[in-house]
């Protein structure tokens, strides 16, 4: 029987069964729900509280580990608000989701396992990726949005406001990421913590030199005094000046990268295109030494390219 059929007929079968289940045996009250229930009373439901017991124990588990594969700070730089735990159980569902997607489809072949582990590691390494890259493009837009905030700093000043004021004037008028930080900011000023202090923190997480160089520009100005809003304005031009700069090199370079991410990929992509089109087409590699040395060399190779045209078409600014 082909296999496309059967599994058409299984979830054609089990979509009648729900269908049949939710509106023959178990219908929805006509009553709502919000009238059945007393005033006041809150009712969690069965996966609602699986999902609690879950996330506790993963909680568990990390605090006698020591260690999070995915941690608070990652999360929240990566602008993701959750918690560590609740996105651990989140990646595990998403690798248990693609191990069954990998099995169905290498069952028909000898690549069913390996296709269901690969699947399964998808999860965690495109969990980590997608960190990296939402939190890189954070700091970007944050990176981007510096020289116009610097510029509602120095107005804020030139109005007659304090610098915290200033600072909480223009975390209302700004985007995020940059409202966000400089909300930070002033919420750990009125808790007691020293405003360069805050600042300096707010450099390092947001891996910005360009900020950094603002916070030391506040700091000489707390000690020694001076106009700080004519600071502000020729800091603000220096890093105008960067920016574009910075924008200048990233569209020279964009072709470059392009041109890696392709060459980086087609091979990758005909493999898999392959692998599931004609799983024989392969097989003769793994049934000898040579072959599997072949795939080995194959793999380390596209690996130390992939390195190198990625070293390449980076510029460092």
């Amino acid at each position: 029987m082909n296999p496309v059929v059967l599994y058409g007929g299984i979830a054609i079968g089990l979509a009648a069964l729900l269908v049949f289940i939710f509106a023959v045996i178990a219908p929805a009250p006509r009553i709502p729900l919000e009238r059945r229930r007393a005033p006041g009373a809150e009712e969690t439901t069965t996966l609602t509280r699986m999902t609690d017991h879950t996330t506790a124990a993963i909680d568990r588990a990390m605090k006698r580990r020591g260690k999070a594969p995915f941690s608070a700070a990652e999360l929240e730089q990566a602008n993701i608000r959750m918690q560590p735990s609740g996105f651990v159980l989140l990646v595990v569902s998403a690798a248990i989701v693609l191990a069954l997607l990998g099995l169905v489809l290498g069952s028909n072949g000898p690549f069913g396992v390996p296709l269901m582990v690969t699947f399964a590691a998808l999860s965690p390494v495109g969990a980590k990726i997608l960190i990296s890259v939402r939190a890189s493009r954070r700091r970007a837009r944050f990176a981007d949005q510096l020289d116009e905030s610097l510029g509602l700093l120095a107005g804020g000043l030139r109005a007659g406001h304090s610098l915290l004021r200033a600072l909480d004037a223009a975390s209302q008028e700004t985007e995020a990421p940059t409202s966000e930080e400089f909300v930070r900011v002033v919420n750990e000023t009125r808790i007691g913590r020293d405003l360069g202090e805050a600042l300096d923190n707010t450099a390092i997480r947001m891996r910005s030199d360009d900020f950094r160089w603002v916070a030391q520009a506040i700091a000489i100005n707390r000690e020694v005094g001076g106009n700080l809003s004519q600071v502000l304005d020729r800091v603000g031009h220096t890093i105008r000046e960067r920016n574009e700069i910075r924008r200048q090199v990233k569209a020279l370079a964009a072709e470059g990268k392009m041109s890696a991410w392709v060459l980086i990929m087609l091979p990758i992509g005909v493999f898999t295109f392959l692998l599931l089109t004609k799983p024989d087409y392969f097989g003769a590699f793994f049934e000898n030494v040579w072959g599997i040395l072949a795939l080995v060399v194959a793999v380390v190779l596209l690996i130390v390219g992939s390195l190198w045209m990625m070293a390449v078409v980076k510029v460092k600014f």
